[in-house]
């Protein structure tokens, strides 16, 4: 997963830069950001805090990390039933 350049507090200051009126092209040029990002962020992030969006994106990393697990597991399992059908 790629790193955003922008920490959770700089996402949480530009969201509150547009809900206070700024025009969302004068805040995309200042912070070198692409309009579509503000809007993603917007999206995804809009009336959480900091805090809030660091537990959501752990909690994210962790869904993450066992889905794999679940997918490595399911792999072996179906591995080991077509072993013990082989099996004379």
């Amino acid at each position: 997963m790629k790193k955003s350049r922008f920490s959770d507090a700089q996402i949480i200051a530009i969201l509150k830069q547009g809900e206070s009126g700024v025009p969302v092209a004068q805040l995309c040029r200042e912070h070198g950001m692409s309009a579509a990002s503000y809007y993603k962020w917007r999206s995804k992030y809009g009336g959480l805090d900091a805090p809030m969006i660091s537990q959501m994106k752990s909690t994210e990393d962790e869904l993450r990390r066992f889905k794999k697990m679940y997918a490595e597991l399911s792999l072996q399992n179906e591995l080991l039933k077509e072993a013990l059908a082989k099996k004379p």
